[in-house]
């Protein structure tokens, strides 16, 4: 049984993947049972992060609006970072599968990453909704004292499907 964040936060999936697809209606009754599973997913993937979601328009309008914040992607660098990133994010792979535990090494990196403001907004993004790279970064954040950690679901894949500039590294 969701809490009452986890049913919020699978109707906000639920109109965000409504939104992304445009197909709210047509697709009545079509796959249905895949975008509740994909839904149901994040919704628990949030509720175990103790993290916030932001949509891509919201971040776009943080992005708009210089807002203090560090965006973080967490796709492999030359497989994706390389290629196009948002504007002004820091790149930090981290594997798919959800961890249980950090060696040091890899928390040093994220805390270096991060740094010592611990109130300071992050925001972590990876492919799409289905990729869970962010879901890791956003939650071992939280597991390491930040309190304002976003995970933008949608990731670059819906950042570039809104037709928003995109960073390259040359």
């Amino acid at each position: 049984m969701l809490s009452k964040q986890g049913l919020w936060t699978v109707l906000a999936v639920g109109a965000l993947l409504c939104a992304a697809t445009g197909t709210c209606l047509a697709a009545w009754g079509a796959q249905e049972i895949e975008t509740e599973k994909t839904a149901v997913t994040f919704a628990r993937e949030v509720e175990r992060g103790g993290y916030r979601i932001v949509t891509t328009g919201e971040l776009k309008g943080r992005v708009d609006q210089k807002k203090e914040m560090l965006i973080v992607d967490t796709m492999p660098y030359e497989a994706s970072y390389q290629k196009q990133h948002i504007p002004g994010a820091k790149q930090i792979e981290f594997p798919i599968p959800e961890m249980g535990t950090l060696d040091d090494g890899t928390r040093a990196a994220l805390e270096k990453l991060l740094g010592p403001d611990k109130t300071r907004v992050i925001v972590f993004y990876c492919g799409f909704v289905r990729c869970t790279r962010s879901h890791n970064r956003a939650m071992w954040a939280v597991k390491l004292g930040y309190r304002n950690v976003y995970r933008h679901p949608g990731g670059i894949k819906a950042w570039d499907e809104a037709d928003y500039s995109v960073e390259k590294v040359k």
